[in-house]
């Protein structure tokens, strides 16, 4: 019991002390500014390795041990290539900590930490057909991350990766940026609420944010997304008819609470809402590139169609 409390005290943790008021800009707002990071080994979904949201410093410490080692919560499928030991991951050193406790997956609010899909698209995505594959028969076939679109956390909500996980904010009176390791996107938020969003013919991939202050809280909407920019990381998809909902506090002098809700009937059952810790960092932020067009979107075409020829062989 003492060592897997000692192991779970090793970690920063997210929590606000009672009564701790942010440091202030030079024009008064909370000041965020700074370099921040989101790694970690939590991510959006809950594994199905866990059965809870919130787990114990002793089921953290051993999950944690296989995740270190394998790049997974699991032992089932190894990494062949071995990728988790020839490349290096930005991942942190453990699963995150928020209010105290040890989470499984940065979404609270629906029950089982898994995105509440609806029957159509479940069947769209094929996410009820667990021997599907993705097709890549076209560049526009790949994931935004895999053409160096965008990364993970370059539109909202911003979620972590293996990688490039650090976001650097920057605060004046009127804008606050969001500038993000991975592939240097940046998001630009307006702030006041006299402001307006853009008319609904007006979409992009990042959507068109509008930011407020409720005390110690920025508050961001999003909309008027764009369709093109459907499909996010992992199985996360938000579409045009999508609402994101972000909110940022800081609670601490090292801990930021970034929570988003998403609501977005064409594809969900219900609004769900998410709870995620970033954790203040001395940096440096490193130069990341990559662009539309890299090396591995040609090598990953042109290993699908040769996979299709031993396919087509074997079925003659």
């Amino acid at each position: 019991m003492l060592a897997g409390a000692a192991a779970a005290a090793a970690l920063p943790a997210v929590g606000q002390a009672r009564g701790y008021r942010a440091p202030r800009t030079r024009f008064g707002t909370p000041s965020f500014e700074g370099l921040w990071t989101n790694a970690s080994f939590t991510r959006l979904e809950r594994p199905a390795q866990f059965k809870a949201l919130v787990i114990s410093p002793e089921e953290a410490r051993k999950a944690e041990a296989i995740y270190a080692r394998l790049g997974a919560f699991t032992t089932e499928n190894p990494d062949p290539l071995g990728q988790k030991d020839s490349e290096y991951w930005d991942v942190g050193e453990g699963l995150a900590r928020v209010r105290g406790e040890i989470r499984t997956s940065w979404i609270v609010d629906t029950p089982d930490g898994k995105l509440p899909f609806n029957a159509e698209t479940l069947k769209r995505f094929h996410y009820d057909d667990p021997n599907w594959k993705a097709p890549l028969d076209n560049p526009e076939d790949a994931t935004m991350t895999a053409r160096c679109v965008g990364g993970e956390n370059a539109y909202p909500p911003n979620l972590n990766s293996p990688d490039g996980n650090f976001m650097q904010i920057v605060q004046t009176p009127d804008y606050v940026a969001l500038h993000n390791e991975k592939y240097h996107s940046a998001r630009i938020v307006p702030l006041g609420g006299d402001r307006r969003h853009a008319p609904a013919a007006v979409t992009s991939w990042t959507g068109d944010a509008l930011g407020h202050w409720e005390g110690e809280t920025l508050v961001i909407e999003n909309t008027n997304f764009c369709a093109a920019g459907l499909s996010r990381y992992g199985r996360l998809k938000i579409s045009a008819a999508a609402t994101v909902v972000e909110r940022f506090t800081r609670l601490s002098a090292s801990d930021l609470l970034y929570e988003f809700q998403v609501a977005d009937p064409s594809l969900y059952t219900q609004t769900w809402r998410a709870e995620m810790p970033f954790r203040a960092s001395k940096g440096p932020l490193y130069e990341y590139s990559c662009h539309e067009g890299n090396y591995s979107l040609p090598n990953m075409l042109r290993a699908a169609r040769m996979e299709d020829k031993v396919v087509a062989g074997a079925v003659r």
